[in-house]
């Protein structure tokens, strides 16, 4: 009986050795990842970040998904692209949400801002989540925004869009680049929703230039086919 019973603390024993080996490993395995991550996260301090992305929205596309959501004046005009955000980013992965609680944006930046971001809760969102991280004062970050807009040039493709065009991701990307001398396929990317062009994304130095940017060059559409959806009714 006591030789079993030792043989029982034994195998025990060697249960509770092999689960602990087994968690040594798979800490040390997330020890090893962990410069990767650190790189992509970093420390979400305003001001410490590597670029900007702006991006711009083709606003019929996002109403057209939002479908009977679609409300307010943003989808109430006939609005083609729009100021989506201007965007902080590391070269790997981006900081957010830098100032908790962000200060809250005035009702008169909303009114200035409106022509380029129709939408009162896109304009408070995209202070919170990136405009705290851009180590900018709020009214500094939004001139930000408009110079970064006016820096891009959008192509005669989207002008007068009164019917759904077939494009490609690479068309998309060639009409802006035609457009914008000093602006390089590596600097931008043309995102999707579904068989609709989404968005495109434009990477900008601090001091707003255009700049390469591997990581959002590599989570463009790769779709065959886009749909630009024509421009809504409205004035």
């Amino acid at each position: 009986m006591r030789l079993l019973a030792e043989t029982g603390r034994n195998g025990i024993r060697r249960i509770a050795l092999g689960l602990l080996a087994g968690l040594v490993l798979a800490l040390y395995g997330l020890i090893a990842a962990a410069p990767a991550d650190a790189q992509q996260f970093r420390n979400n301090r305003a001001g410490d970040f590597d670029f900007y992305v702006l991006a711009l929205s083709w606003s019929p596309a996002f109403c057209e998904a939002q479908g009977e959501r679609a409300r307010g004046p943003q989808c109430a005009r006939s609005y083609s692209f729009i100021v989506h955000g201007l965007w902080p980013q590391y070269d790997r992965g981006f900081p957010e949400y830098c100032q908790q609680p962000a200060e809250e944006v005035d009702n008169r930046t909303i009114r200035a801002m409106f022509d380029l971001m129709p939408a009162p809760g896109l304009i408070r969102a995209e202070w919170r989540k990136h405009g705290t991280c851009s180590g900018l004062s709020q009214r500094a970050y939004f001139e930000a925004v408009r110079q970064a807009r006016a820096a891009v040039r959008i192509p005669s493709l989207f002008a007068d869009v009164t019917e759904p065009r077939n494009v490609t991701p690479a068309e998309v990307e060639e009409a802006f680049l035609k457009e914008n001398p000093g602006l390089t396929a590596d600097a931008i990317a043309v995102t999707c929703d579904g068989h609709r062009l989404r968005e495109v994304r434009v990477c900008l130095s601090k001091d707003l230039r255009f700049r390469n940017c591997p990581e959002v060059d590599r989570r463009a559409c790769r779709r065959d086919k886009l749909v630009i959806t024509p421009l809504r009714g409205g004035t």
